[in-house]
């Protein structure tokens, strides 16, 4: 394969755009930022001729592939009579019906523009309505990039002794922040409980990914979620859900359908629009109803736009007229983790395999399970990863550079037959 047009494309940038690229993570895709000319079901094409099966999916919004033609119909039609007219639309009604009938719980909605942006709504309804000032978060999640949330999502951890200071993960950072969060292990209600016990008279909510999209796609262990839940209850704390990467991709109704746990709010942003930018905070009506009667402010001229309204209507009529969808999205999952896990044995290397068919990590370890962030860290050989995505690329299969890989539709047996013959090769390469 041959980089280039990428690469000249990219110093370009660079004079123009702080490290050549507008989100930090895609400074480390190797060997230079990749500049694309389409993308189109399960693949891409770069500037330079390059084709390759792709898993990255957008980090997670592309659950039907690229550019599928029943959103892009929605939206080039509902485009011609205005993109953003600060009102509402009749199709918003719609697209809020629509996620009545995939939400287990009966919920209220308000929409956004991105999954930072409606954490942060949620952690100040929380605030408002318990009228308590910090809020608790698990160390290895990530609940985008604000101030208030930046910490502890890919901490240092080589003792013990480094638990469980809130640690920013970026300069410039309000100190002031630090003093608003609380931070505990995953996955470890014992733990949880002590520092309830200590802290919950000004612990607002607990926000919690309930499947650790951002780390080793962790699922909770038995009973973990109902825990939770019991104690917010029991100590007077919220419960907040980020699906901001689960939602509509795991389950119609996320996770919290999965496990049958009602959170007091919860987060969706990435595959709620397939690839079109959008967010939605689904809360209790009595929590809600703090923006209604001028308690909470919250607000955003690109809230309801008509193209991001347009792409999540399609993506959840197209869901709920297709009840099978997850089961064969599953499916096509399972098939290709098995090939990898199969690839990767008859070249004696070791891979732990953890998630879902529809999202899971890759991690090169002897761990046969990993349960919360500290072992993720402490056991995981991120370099090899690195170099396995390397010689991925070189065979024409993009991934993702944090080991999460994102199954879509569109992905056929050709693809998976393709990506495990890949696969064989890199771990035969690096073995």
């Amino acid at each position: 394969m041959r980089f280039e047009n990428s690469k000249k494309l990219y110093e370009e940038a660079k004079n123009m755009v702080p490290g050549g690229v507008s989100s930090s993570i895609r400074q480390t895709e190797w060997p230079v930022p990749l500049f694309f000319e389409s993308a189109k079901g399960s693949k891409m094409f770069d500037v330079d001729g390059n084709e390759y099966i792709d898993y990255v999916m957008g980090m997670g919004p592309n659950i039907f592939g690229h550019s599928p033609k029943f959103i892009i119909d929605s939206v080039f039609k509902d485009m011609q009579d205005g993109f953003c007219l600060t009102g509402q639309t009749r199709k918003e009604n719609e697209l809020s019906e629509f996620i009545l009938k995939t939400l287990p719980f009966k919920r209220k909605f308000r929409y956004a523009s991105s999954g930072t942006e409606i954490v942060q709504i949620a952690l100040r309804l929380a605030r408002s309505y318990t009228n308590k000032n910090k809020f608790l978060k698990f160390e290895g999640h990530y609940h985008g990039w604000m101030d208030s949330v930046l910490y502890n999502s890919h901490p240092e951890v080589s003792s013990e002794e480094s638990l469980y200071e809130p640690v920013p993960e970026s300069g410039g950072i309000s100190h002031g922040t630090a003093n608003e969060v609380v931070i505990a292990p995953w996955n470890d209600v014992e733990a949880l409980e002590n520092i309830l016990k200590d802290q919950s008279e000004n612990i607002s909510a607990i926000i919690t990914e309930p499947i650790l999209w951002n780390t080793n796609v962790i699922l909770p262990n038995s009973g973990y979620l109902k825990e939770l839940r019991n104690l917010c209850d029991k100590y007077n704390v919220l419960l907040i859900f980020d699906e901001v990467g689960t939602g509509f991709r795991v389950a119609l109704g996320g996770a919290q359908e999965i496990y049958d746990v009602e959170p007091d709010l919860s987060t969706y942003a990435k595959s709620m629009a397939g690839g079109f930018p959008i967010a939605m905070l689904a809360g209790k009506p009595e929590i809600m109803n703090y923006m209604a009667n001028g308690k909470v402010v919250h607000g955003g001229s690109f809230n309801t736009n008509v193209m991001s309204v347009s792409a999540s209507h399609a993506t959840l009529n197209y869901l709920l007229n297709n009840l099978n969808f997850y089961q064969s999205l599953n499916q096509k999952g399972d098939l290709l983790i098995e090939g990898l896990k199969d690839a990767a044995k008859n070249h004696d290397v070791d891979i732990l395999i953890q998630g879902l068919g529809s999202v899971f990590y890759l991690s090169f370890t002897s761990l046969k399970r990993i349960e919360n962030y500290r072992e993720h860290a402490n056991n995981v050989d991120n370099e090899k990863y690195k170099e396995f995505s390397k010689l991925m690329l070189l065979n024409g299969v993009r991934l993702s550079q944090n080991g999460r890989w994102h199954m879509s539709s569109s992905h056929d047996d050709s693809d998976i037959e393709k990506t495990i013959y890949a696969a064989a090769e890199s771990f035969k390469a690096i073995s």
